[in-house]
């Protein structure tokens, strides 16, 4: 099994948080260095014509692309622990929370379309940045309300851990990068601080990633 990964890339966060969860280490991590344009290179879109990370190597056949997939990839092929719930109600709200981030909120942010947004339309980085924490809090002030139902428990679903958390604590990890005010939302906090005591969390954080910095 192969990982193309970096350190910042909250996608990839995701991923390895569900590795970590299955308890698989993948054969070799290969790194993909977003910030200088290595996804763009002939090689690595070859891997993912998107020009996007992760993407998973598992056996023959092509490489397995975008988080969510790759996550119920995972869950399907190493069943232990389960990341969805076996009532369909119950997918269809840990689904629907995973969504929220990683394709109503993430894709807003990612490094393409900060670079677009800073060539195209002249935006400085203080704008960049302003337009990412638009985005983050829109996403958590969603969540906030959706963890208010009935059936939050510990976790976000319940009392297990699921693919929502997982796809939570990436927003979390995002929230940080870029400097969002998380203390108006209690339930969000709340469950991204039971997470962080977990181990296959904590040794999934980006900083916890070769090539991070010492402080972000």
């Amino acid at each position: 099994m192969k990982l193309f990964s970096f350190w910042r890339s909250l996608a990839t966060y995701r991923v390895r948080i569900a590795l970590n969860l299955k308890a698989i280490t993948p054969d070799e991590v290969i790194q993909v260095n977003l910030m200088k344009g290595e996804q763009r290179e002939a090689a690595y879109r070859a891997v993912n014509p998107m020009m996007a990370i992760p993407a998973l190597i598992d056996g023959d056949g092509p490489a397995l692309f975008e988080s969510l997939a790759i996550i119920e990839y995972l869950d399907e092929t190493h069943p232990n622990p389960p990341l969805l719930p076996r009532d369909a109600r119950g997918r269809a709200r840990v689904r629907g929370l995973s969504q929220l981030v990683a394709c109503d909120s993430h894709p807003l942010i990612v490094p393409r379309v900060r670079e677009y947004l800073a060539h195209e339309f002249k935006f400085d980085e203080a704008a960049v940045a302003k337009w990412c924490r638009h985005w983050h809090t829109a996403a958590i002030t969603a969540l906030e309300t959706h963890l208010k139902d009935k059936a939050t428990g510990r976790y976000c679903h319940g009392d297990a851990v699921t693919m929502a958390d997982v796809c939570l604590a990436s927003q979390a990890a995002g929230a940080k990068f870029f400097n969002v005010d998380t203390a108006p939302f209690p339930n969000f906090t709340r469950i991204v601080d039971e997470l962080s005591k977990l181990d296959a969390f904590a040794r999934a954080h980006p900083l916890k990633q070769p090539g991070a910095p010492t402080a972000a």
